[in-house]
């Protein structure tokens, strides 16, 4: 397990989620009128391609509207020792890093917090299946 480190900082950006109302409606607009390379999608979301990081579109929470949740998910390279270096500077996590999807090559790893203002923010990782994984 890692240790807290003091030159540890946040400064990669993996993913952003914006949340619409139509998720059909706003998934042309990105593909069609943007011209974004739709990566892929599962129910309820869409994931575009922006120079390397991630859009996700996705529909409100249950008794939440469109544009009044959005979440900032910063990619890290190890979620553990980057879930104890900020745990150790006193952020409070929802929960510990857990796995959100197998994907074809990775599994997504997510472990989310909230800043002083109670903006939703993520760690994410993306862990390389091993070879006996597949």
């Amino acid at each position: 397990m890692a240790t807290a480190s003091s030159d540890f900082g946040l400064a990669v950006i993996g993913q952003i989620a914006l949340v619409v109302s139509d998720l059909e409606r706003a998934s042309r607009f990105y593909r069609d009128a943007l011209g974004m390379r739709l990566l892929f999608e599962v129910p309820g979301m869409a994931f575009f391609d922006c120079a390397g990081i991630r859009l996700m579109l996705t529909l409100p929470e249950p008794g939440k509207s469109a544009g009044t949740n959005s979440v900032l998910y910063f990619k890290v390279a190890e979620i553990q020792g980057a879930h104890d270096a900020l745990g150790a500077r006193g952020v409070a996590f929802v929960g510990p890093p857990h796995k959100i999807a197998r994907l074809a090559d990775h599994d997504l790893w997510m472990a989310f917090f909230r800043d002083p203002d109670q903006n939703l923010l993520a760690l994410m990782s993306e862990v390389p299946h091993a070879p006996t994984d597949k």
